[in-house]
């Protein structure tokens, strides 16, 4: 139990100094225009036409201009944000655009009102830290990793952090699903083997 205590709060210290270091970035917003580079680039070669992507806060990556630059390109492909449900921690991804109704969540964080729900083939999670094969250091609800095994089939999870962000000894706990893909502004930095 201590073990387990003492790696929370590790873990929490750890949050707190990347969300810090990230916000305080002096160059966040050219790290900003290459990661949307590297993200347009890595989904050209992707068959997915369903994604789930986030609303940034706290200096996150914002990947929807990249999201919806990739939407154009064929009127299948659909951009979803989440709506947390509340019964059971979740999340369930509804159709967002540019300009669609959207209202606050609990957490005072966009999401679309209105829309349709759909199961995204391909999920974007952003990430405050990043460790090797596949680990995510996200902000510790649990909500991203009660969402992906809820999903079946699973879907294509892919980490977008600054490369700041990496924590050489982070690897996945075994409760976790790693992601299967890790993208920075320095470009692709782990990708599962198909």
């Amino acid at each position: 139990m201590a073990t387990s205590d003492t790696s929370s709060t590790t873990l929490g210290v750890l949050r707190t100094k990347l969300i810090a270091d990230r916000q305080a970035l002096p160059d966040r917003l050219e790290r900003a225009v290459q990661l949307q580079s590297m993200l347009r680039i890595w989904l050209v070669s992707r068959r997915e036409t369903l994604i789930g992507g986030y609303w940034p806060i706290k200096g996150e990556f914002d990947p929807l201009p990249a999201l919806f630059r990739w939407s154009e390109a064929d009127p299948a492909r659909r951009i979803g944000l989440p709506v947390m449900d509340r019964k059971d921690g979740t999340l369930r991804f509804h159709v967002w655009y540019p300009g669609c109704p959207t209202e606050l969540d609990a957490h005072d964080i966009p999401k679309p009102k209105g829309t349709e729900q759909f199961q995204p083939q391909l999920l974007l999670l952003p990430c405050v830290g990043y460790g090797t094969e596949g680990a995510r250091l996200g902000y510790g609800g649990g909500f991203y990793e009660r969402s992906i095994a809820a999903l079946n089939p699973r879907p294509v999870t892919v980490g977008l952090c600054y490369a700041h962000g990496f924590l050489p000894m982070l690897r996945p706990r075994a409760e976790e699903h790693p992601l299967d893909a890790v993208i920075t502004e320095e470009g692709v930095m782990w990708q599962r083997e198909a």
